[in-house]
C-alpha cells in the first residue's frame, strides 16, 4: 500500500480521531509496524504533531507514505487557511501532505464555500498538499464545490458510511459523477462486532465482523480509515483487503440499511444531510 504516483486515494489507512498523546503515538507506531502507509488525521485531532514525531522515528520513508489531514472551522478564512496549513505540515514534519480536506462544509459559518476552497486551492498551487477534497459535503455542497474549483479535481469526499447508515443517495451521485468516497466510522465505533449479520458472514470466511464491514466498504469503491488502539486489531483489519464478499453476503449488509444511526452529527458545522 505504497502512495501511487498519480496520488490516487489509496483504498485502506489508518484513522486516527479521537486519539491523543502517547495512545496515537502507539496506534501510529505500531499500524507502521504491521504494514500501514496511509495515515488520515486532522487539525481539529489536535494529534499532527506526534503523528509527526512518530512517523520521522519509525523509519519508514515519506514517499512510501499517504497523509490526509483536514483543515478545521476556524481556520478557513483567506487569511488563515495556507497559513494553517503551513504549521500543520510543521508538525507532521512534513514539505506536503497528499490529501488536504475541507473537514466540515460549516454551512451556517462566517466563510463562505468560495472563500475555504479558493484558500485550500491557493494552498494547492503553492505545492503544500498534493490533493485536495472535502468532509461531510451533501450532493448540493460537492455540486457547489465543483463548479467553484473547476478543474482542480475533488480527490475524495470523506463521509460517514457503515452497515446501518449506508448514505445511499450521496453515494449514487458520487459514483454517477465519478466522485471518490473516503468512508469514515465503517466500524459504527464497534457495534458491527456484535451484529449477528456480520457475524454468520465473517463465520463462512473465517473473518471477523470488523474484516466483513470493511471489505463491504472498499467493494463499493470506498476507502476506508479504521482506527485501533490494539496492533492485533491493527493486523486483523488489514485482512479485509483480501476479503471478498458474495452478491449475496453483500445484499444481506445492504440490508441492515435505514436504522438511521448517523454517529458524527455536529449541529454548529453539519449540513442539512442528503
Amino acid at each position: 500500500m505504497t502512495a501511487t504516483e498519480n496520488w490516487t486515494v489509496p483504498p485502506f489507512g489508518l484513522g486516527t480521531f479521537r486519539l491523543k498523546d502517547q495512545v496515537v503515538r502507539d496506534s501510529v507506531r505500531d499500524a507502521l509496524e504491521v504494514g500501514y502507509r496511509v495515515i488520515d488525521t486532522a487539525q481539529g485531532y489536535a494529534n499532527e504533531g506526534e503523528i509527526g514525531e512518530t512517523i520521522a522515528s519509525s523509519g519508514v520513508k515519506r514517499d512510501e507514505l499517504f497523509i490526509t489531514t483536514k483543515i478545521k472551522p476556524d481556520n478557513y478564512s483567506a487569511d488563515k487557511l495556507v497559513s494553517s496549513l503551513r504549521e500543520s505540515l510543521d508538525k507532521l514534519q512534513t514539505d506536503a501532505v497528499d490529501l488536504t480536506l475541507i473537514h466540515w462544509p460549516a454551512p451556517r459559518g462566517p466563510v463562505s464555500a468560495e472563500e475555504y476552497l479558493g484558500a485550500l486551492a491557493e494552498a494547492h498551487s503553492q505545492g503544500l498538499t498534493r490533493q485536495i477534497g472535502v468532509s461531510n459535503f451533501t450532493i448540493a455542497l460537492l455540486k457547489q464545490a465543483r463548479d467553484l474549483l473547476g478543474d482542480l479535481p475533488i480527490a475524495t469526499n470523506q463521509v460517514e458510511i457503515h452497515p446501518y447508515l449506508q448514505n445511499r443517495k450521496l453515494a449514487d451521485f458520487a459514483r454517477q459523477e465519478g466522485i471518490h468516497l473516503t468512508s469514515y466510522m465503517t466500524l459504527a465505533v464497534g457495534k458491527v462486532m456484535e451484529d449477528d449479520v456480520l457475524k454468520d458472514i465473517a463465520g463462512a470466511h473465517d473473518a471477523t465482523p470488523a474484516q466483513v464491514a470493511l471489505a463491504w466498504a472498499m467493494q463499493q469503491g470506498f476507502s476506508v480509515i479504521p482506527s485501533s488502539t490494539s496492533r492485533e486489531h491493527l493486523a486483523s483489519n488489514m485482512k479485509a483487503l483480501d476479503l471478498k464478499l458474495s452478491e449475496e453476503e453483500m445484499g444481506r449488509i445492504a440490508a441492515l440499511d435505514g436504522q438511521g444511526e448517523r454517529l458524527a452529527n455536529p449541529a454548529s458545522v453539519a449540513p442539512d444531510w442528503d
